[in-house]
């Protein structure tokens, strides 16, 4: 086990700093190969884990000039990277408190338009992976405004986008056509109410709030999508054109939002959806992590939450102490409808068992040690971990990331 880290039922076995870019946001790994998006280091970065105890980097793909490519997707022969304007680099986003308890469109002045003039790079790249270690890119979705924050992609046509386009508040979510990969068209798109300001709708939440979408998880004809400080939403996309909503929950206030990941298990009618925490010290109160049932889609209900990790006190810790990303089950991927993966920043990576849905339990965790240097550019920011997101393979193998200490590459051995 690496010096320094904490480990229950997560055997470490590899570790790399992904070619000196220690940095990492979103992991994907596909044939063989881990694809990690870096939210310092401008691009990603291609790593050779077929051994994990050795991980090899490969590759590194730079970004264009001041422009984000913080998360990706891939499925069989594609690779699909965000470009979006560069905000952790921009003035205005100095203190990070500022990303996340304001509309972004209207920090940035893409609600007016004023985001036009452009020097960064806006959409959805497309990448050919039929070389698993050369990503070649063969197509681009561009988009008017910030740019595309996070991508939904299980293969096929269809590609889900969270996009802050010019005239919106903030992220809203579109759907794009893929059915030729080289020419993607934009299909439907879905906001909030109050999101778009050039067609006259007016804001109804707190000024202190953020009504944007991270992403959304789509199963079967059900886009289950979170919208930080708006909830949750049900979306039917049987009809990819016109996206109709079945059900909207919103539990913040009284709870802090930041509503940021959603994990359908369909098999057993459960879908559970975390909270990030997105302030140091619990400044926005207590993240959770909550199980809805939703055997009526229209009437989604919580019936539990997960433990907080207590094994240390991680609120005195520093950083950002709660939940961030989930293991999704994608296809080809490690898939259970039992126990669920989970980042939880300055505590590490948590294991949760979720086999009595009405008491999940955690089973296993791993606390990588402080990263040696810190990649995060952000005035005084405390050098701890900050588990990001992971990524657990068909074999069970977890790969996870950190915003400065590199890929943990661990094992589960049960619980």
């Amino acid at each position: 086990m690496s010096a320094g880290a904490r480990s229950h039922h997560l055997r470490y076995l590899g570790h790399s700093d992904q070619g000196g870019r220690a940095d990492g946001l979103q992991v994907m790994v596909h044939r063989g190969h881990a694809y990690v998006a870096h939210p310092w280091s401008q691009g990603f970065s291609v790593l050779d884990v077929r051994e994990p105890s050795a991980p090899r980097t490969l590759r590194y793909v730079p970004a264009p000039p001041n422009t984000w490519t913080i998360h990706l997707q891939t499925h069989d022969d594609l690779l699909l990277v965000v470009h979006a304007r560069d905000l952790f680099a921009d003035a205005a986003f100095a203190d990070e408190k500022t990303y996340y308890t304001r509309p972004v469109g209207e920090t940035v002045g893409s609600v007016r338009g004023t985001s036009s003039q452009r020097n960064w790079s806006a959409g959805m790249a497309i990448h050919d992976l039929s070389r698993p270690d050369a990503p070649r890119q063969i197509g681009f979705f561009p988009v008017e405004g910030v740019g595309v924050h996070r991508i939904w992609y299980t293969g096929g046509r269809w590609a889900y986008l969270s996009a802050l386009l010019d005239g919106y508040t903030d992220y809203i979510l579109l759907i794009v056509d893929l059915a030729d990969p080289t020419r993607p068209v934009e299909a439907g798109r879905y906001s909030l109410p109050g999101m778009h300001a050039a067609a006259g709708e007016t804001p109804h939440w707190l000024p202190h709030q953020r009504h944007a979408l991270h992403h959304a998880v789509v199963h079967g004809d059900t886009a289950y999508a979170c919208w930080r400080d708006g909830g949750l939403t049900l979306l039917d996309v049987s009809d990819r054109s016109a996206p109709r909503l079945i059900s909207h929950r919103n539990w913040s206030p009284p709870f802090g939002g930041g509503t940021h990941s959603a994990l359908p298990l369909p098999g057993r009618n459960l879908l559970v959806v975390a909270d990030e925490a997105v302030l140091d010290q619990q400044e926005d109160g207590l993240k959770l992590t909550w199980v809805f049932d939703i055997r009526d889609p229209a009437n989604p209900v919580s019936i539990s939450t997960f433990p907080t990790p207590d094994d240390a006190d991680y609120l005195a810790k520093g950083g950002h102490f709660g939940p961030h990303n989930l293991h999704e089950n994608r296809p080809g991927s490690f898939v259970s409808e039992q126990l669920v993966f989970a980042t939880y920043q300055n505590a590490g990576i948590r294991v949760f068992d979720l086999g009595n849905a009405y008491q999940p339990r955690e089973v296993a965790s791993y606390v990588p040690p402080d990263p040696v240097r810190m990649v995060d550019r952000r005035a005084g920011r405390p050098r701890v971990i900050q588990s990001a997101d992971l990524f657990v393979d068909a074999r069970g193998l977890v790969y996870a990331t950190d915003y400065n200490a590199g890929l943990s590459i661990l094992e589960f051995n049960g619980a």
